[in-house]
């Protein structure tokens, strides 16, 4: 029987079946995913006959021989027949005098026997398992039983009982099984009473929960209008949110009230004072829930964070071991020596570079493509090793540390790295012992190891990343930081090669020269005209490396798909060409191109394995993309691997559809649930795309894309090719895209900090600015931070 014919036969009725649990076929630890065998006992759906149901739903690993109803809705699956899809269960508490004794001297109730159980049955009565979870003080009537033993029957149904208790509340709620389970596990027994006193902490805890989700639920036991829990969760939820949307390490006090005001009235319809909301901020800075300085407000990990990262720069700086380590004739005998082994000969610029990494503790190396940025890197690693007198063959190094680590954002870059210089690079994550739920394994007082430290493509290196890693540095150590500073800032907070380089803290070597000019890149020389905010005026003429295909946005997936059917023709694969978009929706959009493109590479002729999720199809050979961060996997959000084997339920024991993924060479197994941190990659956003390079990048640009397109999302797209940039849309559209600069700028204190680190006076004695809201927002006089300490 379908869903369908179940909801219309049972009409408002909820269905349910009730039997004893025989078997747990599949148990996911980690989100409550199970799949049961249960002996039906009851169900009020007519026409389900059978003795035995399979049910399927998120809930903790059941016991076996215990009794549970399930309440949804039967389904037919395509493989595995029909399948009882739970939305939420209870376990049956046993109501016969005969089935609580059973029930209490179980295995479930260490060091309760039968006689006990008899004993409690006799005072609490027969619906004594209630009376218990109630009030565990009516075992106390129970003569001689001691008070452990009381405890562990106490405890033993509480865990037992008080997940579906919470699940039934959160149900009756409008919460989803899934979302349940994520309560659940954050808050355990105390889950209800957290959300009664205060749902708005569900906003902070637990992912997938936002401010209007908790408002919703705040209404329906009381908590409305001007409630401070109200708007404290407001304040909170705008703050963090803005700044992880719009980049930013702090709010001026005055937006973050306005922006609060807007939300709480737009969810309720209630008036809120400003200075209802100003006396909040103060309460929050005082909890520690937020950090103040002056008029700007922070969240507290983004404050300590930036100050961090000035704190460790300046203990870097404050190194003078290097300054006078060789003499100048030293060096300049082993650079000459380098460039006659090497072959090659130094530009200025780049002998400054060298000489200045290795004469610093700390250097800033930045430039475009083709300024030699790698031949630096180089350079600096060679001569090293020739001044230090150490070998670069990690073999060499069994009892002590490999004195150069190479390291970048993504996996993509370090594998670049690798690349360029033959010696070993990683991901910052990896380099820093990051594992997910625990955090990151080096701090201040477990240091990596090394005495060199190059880290490549530092604009994609957000103020949270940037303090772990300054803080794990160990003293006595070198460091060079390499970017290009026209590419898109950091996905996360802040801009910290952006800041680092205004400074004029920071030894800093700025490549300006093109040396790659020799074999006549048209797309160096785009990007540089880009970097000035023009265009060359044979931007739409054929170049042996450069084309440009005018069409307007209905045009795109066709010319995409000619482009890339000539491409495949001469024998380009799918890692080889990269198309890459700003918008996923739209019928330019990357979801829409990426449809195409599959249908190119990897058309299903009815003999490969696919696994359908939502409107996806991911079949062995698809290119695909990580979303998400999988440090135990070593696979980090960018990575791109291929789909190499696809295993279905039915041809496993963990009775899953299984989708293997390989990142050059690492496999990652997802399960059904997992699908959502993969997607296609034959094309990806422009974010994505940073810290990689491919032999080919298509670049549709479209006024369709008008709110995305900027200079420096243009420039890092560009600047992704290798060998052919195939540029297709409107050529005013591209036009336009250069000539409009970032309109958000990122709010960040990191240069300030950094101009005036060795002037500040210790925090404890930092006089706070008195804040005066402008009068125009109905705030005359009011001082929200006159309370701060």
């Amino acid at each position: 029987m379908s869903q369908q014919d179940s909801l219309q036969l049972f009409g408002d009725e909820e269905l349910y079946v009730k039997g004893r649990h025989l078997v747990t076929i599949f148990h996911n630890e980690d989100n409550m995913y199970s799949v049961v065998r249960i002996r039906v006992e009851e169900t009020n759906d007519e026409g389900y006959s059978d003795k035995e149901a399979v049910v399927t739903g998120h809930f903790p690993k059941l016991h076996e021989e215990e009794t549970y109803s399930f309440f949804g809705r039967f389904q037919d699956h395509p493989k595995f027949g029909t399948q009882f899809h739970a939305d939420h269960f209870k376990k049956e508490i046993p109501q016969s005098k005969q089935g609580i004794v059973h029930y209490l001297s179980s295995d479930l109730f260490s060091g309760i026997g039968t006689k006990t159980a008899e004993k409690i049955v006799e005072h609490v009565g027969e619906n004594a398992i209630t009376k218990i979870l109630e009030n565990p003080s009516v075992l106390d009537e129970v003569p001689k039983l001691p008070k452990e033993k009381a405890k562990t029957i106490f405890d033993t149904l509480s865990e037992h009982q008080g997940l579906e208790r919470v699940m039934i509340m959160l149900n009756d709620f409008g919460f989803g099984p899934q979302i349940s389970m994520k309560i659940y596990q954050a808050y355990k027994e105390q889950a209800l009473e957290i959300i009664h006193n205060n749902p708005y902490k569900l906003v902070e805890d637990i992912e997938g929960i936002g401010f209007t989700r908790a408002d919703e639920l705040g209404s329906k036991i009381g908590i409305t209008g001007s409630h401070p829990d109200r708007i404290k969760a407001g304040c909170l939820y705008t703050l963090e949110q803005t700044c992880v949307k719009q980049g930013h390490v702090y709010l001026e006090a005055e937006e973050l009230i306005v922006s609060v005001k807007d939300l709480l009235e737009k969810s309720q319809s209630a008036r809120i004072e400003f200075e209802e909301i100003s006396a909040q901020v103060v309460a929050l800075e005082e909890e520690g829930k937020v950090a103040g300085e002056g008029t700007k407000i922070y969240t507290p990990s983004l404050y300590f964070s930036e100050k961090g990262i000035v704190t460790n720069i300046e203990r870097i700086l404050a190194q003078t071991d290097y300054e006078d380590q060789f003499p100048q004739s030293e060096f300049l005998l082993s650079l000459g020596a380098l460039e006659d082994r090497l072959g090659v000969q130094y530009a200025p610029s780049q002998r400054e570079a060298i000489e200045t990494a290795l004469m610093s503790p700390m250097l800033l190396l930045t430039g475009g493509p083709g300024t030699g940025k790698t031949t630096v890197i180089n350079g600096i690693v060679e001569l090293y090793a020739d001044l230090h007198g150490c070998s670069l063959d990690p073999k060499e190094y069994k009892d002590e540390p490999f004195p150069v680590l190479l390291a970048a954002p993504t996996g993509r870059a370090a594998k670049r790295m690798t690349e360029s210089t033959g010696l070993p690079a990683m991901t910052i994550h990896r380099l820093l012992g990051w594992n997910g739920k625990e955090g990151f394994q080096t701090d201040e007082e477990r240091a990596i190891e090394g005495k060199l430290l190059i880290v490549d493509e530092v604009s994609m290196v957000d103020t949270w990343l940037a303090h772990q890693l300054l803080k794990a540095l160990p003293e006595n150590i070198q460091v060079i930081f390499v970017g290009d500073e026209d590419q898109l800032p950091s996905v996360g907070p802040g801009q910290v090669l952006k800041d680092l380089l205004e400074s004029g803290r920071v030894p800093t070597v700025r490549l300006t020269d093109i040396y790659r000019q020799e074999e006549g890149s048209s797309i160096i020389d785009l990007a540089h005209q880009m970097k000035a905010g023009r265009l060359p005026h044979d931007l739409v003429k054929q170049q042996k490396d450069r084309s440009f295909f005018p069409c307007r946005t209905h045009q795109i997936t066709e010319v995409v798909q000619k482009v890339v059917e000539n491409a495949k023709k001469k024998g380009f694969t799918p890692k080889d060409i990269q198309v890459l978009a700003p918008m996923y929706r739209g019928p330019a959009g990357i979801d829409r191109l990426n449809v195409l493109l599959q249908e190119i590479f990897n058309k299903n002729d009815g003999t490969r394995k696919e696994i359908a999720f939502g409107d996806v199809k991911y079949r062995i050979g698809d290119k695909v993309l990580q979303l998400v961060n999988q440090p135990e996997n070593n696979v980090f959000n960018g990575d791109i691997g291929e789909v190499v084997s696809i295993f279905y339920a039915k041809e496993n024991t963990e009775k899953q559809d299984m989708v293997i993924v390989s990142y050059e060479g690492t496999e990652v197994t997802y399960t059904r649930q997992d699908l959502g941190q993969i997607t296609h990659a034959y094309c990806c956003s422009i974010h994505k795309s940073q810290g990689s390079e491919f032999p080919i990048v298509i670049l549709p640009v479209v006024k369709s894309y008008y709110r995305m397109l900027r200079r420096n999302l243009l420039y890092t797209a560009i600047t992704r090719s290798k060998q052919f940039l195939i540029l297709c849309g409107e050529e005013d559209a591209f036009r336009m895209g250069v000539e409009r600069e970032e309109d958000i700028i990122r709010k960040t204190t990191l240069k300030e900090r950094l101009q005036t680190m060795e002037d500040s006076v210790p925090e404890d004695d930092a006089p706070i600015d008195l804040m005066k809201v402008d009068p125009m927002i109905g705030m005359e006089g009011i001082t929200p931070y006159d309370f701060m300490t």
